[in-house]
């Protein structure tokens, strides 16, 4: 049977524009909790992020793999930290600075307030100012970074998707301490992760963790940086808004995050969980 259930978010479990997970999946969720399952989100989001996104409901994120599997956590408790190196982000912020709008940002995921303090790092000012007056949400931010380490990074990158994927591409194959990935089909974003580490390898630490098969986890994903955790096991299920990779890498598929269709899969796991069964979706 499943016993654990981890999920990424944006246009997954939550459809996008939504201020917050449905009450079905929030009770989805305790549904499985109460059979002695375990449920956590797997996202780019930094660990602030998950309070408005569960309602304040700490139990369905006390186990949980943020910042693309760097922060790893199980029953409230911190287990992982994996930093990316900061000389390497200031190559990285030198690099782009010859992109027109497209920067690099970095997250403080330790700070109180809400999220949105990001903050573009680049050596040209007018750079900054440029990706600030394009993506006004993020600050303009400083010229270099000071600390040897960091958490959250990602690149805004304004223009079509071909040149988001010819930056992708580009960054690949000039820093191989790094991995880039697109957290979405459509945003204008690049995540950053340290080389080798992805939300599948923090799926796989968690089960490890937990002292579970790789059989006994179930993962759920639509986009890029979902198709390590995807991959990771066989149990792995794509929504049907998901992108042509995933859908193609996940064995078992439902319907679309605009339905709540992993909610509705939360509560078939829980209820096969009581006879000891897989759900009826698998198959």
């Amino acid at each position: 049977m499943i016993k654990l259930v981890l999920t990424d978010l944006d246009d997954t479990l939550i459809k996008n524009g939504l201020p917050r997970a449905t009450d079905h999946a929030l009770e989805g969720i305790h549904a499985m909790l109460d059979q002695g399952l375990h449920f956590g989100p797997v996202s780019g989001r930094i660990p602030r992020a998950m309070g408005w996104m569960f309602n304040d409901d700490e139990a369905c994120y006390a186990t949980a793999a943020l910042s693309n599997g760097q922060m790893i956590y199980l029953d409230g408790e911190l287990v992982h930290a994996e930093p990316l190196d900061g000389d390497e982000l200031n190559r990285l912020a030198e690099l782009l600075s010859h992109i027109p709008q497209a920067c690099l940002t970095i997250y403080d995921v330790n700070a109180p307030q809400e999220e949105g303090s990001g903050y573009f790092v680049s050596p040209d000012a007018e750079h900054r100012a440029e990706c600030h007056r394009t993506f006004s949400h993020i600050k303009p931010g400083v010229s270099r970074l000071d600390k040897p380490t960091y958490i959250k990074a990602n690149i805004w990158c304004a223009g079509t998707r071909e040149h988001l994927t010819e930056v992708r591409d580009m960054l690949r194959n000039e820093f191989e301490c790094m991995d880039f990935v697109f957290p979405s089909p459509t945003a204008p974003l690049i995540d950053i992760s340290p080389a080798g580490w992805s939300k599948g390898t923090a799926v796989c630490y968690l089960a490890s963790e937990l002292g579970i098969g790789l059989d006994e986890v179930a993962t759920f994903g639509d986009s890029e940086n979902d198709l390590s955790m995807i991959e990771a096991v066989p149990n792995s299920v794509a929504v049907s808004n998901a992108s042509d990779d995933v859908l193609s890498a996940a064995r078992w598929h439902i319907g679309a995050s605009a339905d709540d269709a992993v909610a509705d899969a939360l509560f078939q796991i829980a209820d096969a969980a009581k006879s000891g069964q897989m759900p009826a979706f698998f198959g």
